[in-house]
């Protein structure tokens, strides 16, 4: 089945094509000379992280979000925790690579976890310390195999432990390589073979993807903020992926980014998409449907906008109370890593700024920080 794009209701987009265009462009213009650039972009990746789950009707708490990040948590992490920092580590890979990255062939298997051996073969080094290419590091992998009877089945195991570690940390599955006599010397498998009882075996991603790519090259022509209404439309009726729905917005994210209207940050889509209503986002209209997505760019925009504006207000607050201290203060410091999280513990600003239990606390008291949860046992902070 083919999607069809349908733009008959074009004349009542142009509006909002142009609203969240403007606030968009707005925004990377901010941003583009801002001083709070850095922290705005990770306090985006975290408040989009946890959107990504309510969007699945999963509540995953900012601060267990962050604490996880730091790897201090206070809880067992839960499933959904796991994965909005499966998102929150996808959303730091695109913007850490070049614009084009996420829309392109290595972006896309990275992404989705179609790399296979290729992907688990990364960085690996020869005998001489030599870093190899991925179909070098298996092919390394082979060879040692053949030499010692019993490195196959070692590798095996650390192969095992490995997806499991993956697993476990939220990201997609790596794909479990076949032995050489059934793939050949040179072969890499693409895809471990999916549970039945936990995916739908009728489920063709690659063709869902493949599809939605095709929606990507006919929309090359569009004004880049209807192309991503359009794109984000798309993702969702063809349901490319069936645990990873999230990643729709990030790579439509991505493409505002590539197109130069969100060149220095990676749009909020997901929060954007959690302002809008429930039966607007799942109307039975493609055109409603349409516009739900160019409300959730032009809220996302909005969005950041007043967080922009807070953050700079709340730097220069702190600011004021950093006159006449001393050189090696780690104030400024504090500063800088309150800007950059939604809250810091007192073992994140221990780990962080190198300090005692108790400096860290003088520290919060001079910067004048707001306790933001309420404990009398476990305490954190953020700005006002």
């Amino acid at each position: 089945m083919t999607y069809a794009i349908g733009l008959s209701s074009l004349d009542t987009l142009i509006a909002p094509v142009a609203k969240a265009t403007e606030l968009l462009v707005r925004l990377d213009e901010r941003l583009a000379r801002s001083a709070v650039r850095e922290g705005f972009v990770e306090r985006q990746n975290f408040a989009d992280s946890a959107a990504a789950l309510w969007l699945e009707g999963e509540l995953v708490h900012l601060e267990d979000l962050v604490l996880h990040d730091a790897h201090m948590d206070i809880r067992t992490p839960t499933h959904e925790l796991t994965r909005a920092h499966a998102v929150l580590r996808a959303r730091r890979r695109i913007f850490s690579n070049p614009p084009d990255w996420a829309l392109g062939r290595d972006g896309l298997l990275a992404l989705t976890g179609r790399g296979g051996v290729a992907a688990d073969g990364e960085g690996q080094k020869d005998r001489d310390g030599d870093l190899l290419t991925p179909e070098e590091g298996a092919e390394e992998s082979v060879e040692a195999a053949e030499d010692d009877p019993l490195a196959a089945e070692f590798a095996a195991i650390d192969a095992a432990l490995e997806r499991s570690a993956k697993v476990l940390e939220g990201e997609a599955m790596p794909a479990a390589a076949k032995p050489a006599s059934m793939t050949g010397r040179h072969s890499m498998t693409g895809r471990q073979p999916q549970n039945g009882l936990v995916y739908d075996l009728d489920w063709n991603e690659d063709e869902r993807l493949a599809e939605w790519q095709e929606v990507v090259a006919t929309t090359r022509e569009l004004p880049a903020v209807l192309r991503a209404a359009i794109l984000l439309e798309a993702w969702a009726d063809i349901e490319v992926l069936q645990r990873a729905a999230w990643l729709g917005p990030l790579l439509v994210a991505a493409l505002l980014r590539q197109e130069g209207l969100a060149a220095h940050h990676l749009a909020a889509l997901h929060l954007g998409a959690k302002t809008v209503p429930r039966e607007h986002r799942r109307a039975k209209s493609r055109g409603d449907r349409l516009g739900a997505a160019l409300d959730a760019i032009h809220e996302a925009a909005a969005a950041g906008l007043k967080e922009h504006d807070r953050l700079v207000l709340a730097k220069g607050q702190m600011e004021r109370r950093l006159k006449q201290r001393r050189a090696n203060s780690k104030l400024p410091d504090l500063v800088e890593l309150v800007l950059s999280r939604p809250i810091v513990s007192t073992g994140i600003i221990q780990e962080r700024l190198k300090v005692s239990k108790q400096g860290a606390l003088n520290l919060v008291g001079e910067l004048g920080l707001r306790e933001m949860t309420g404990r009398g046992r476990f305490r954190a902070w953020g700005i006002l």
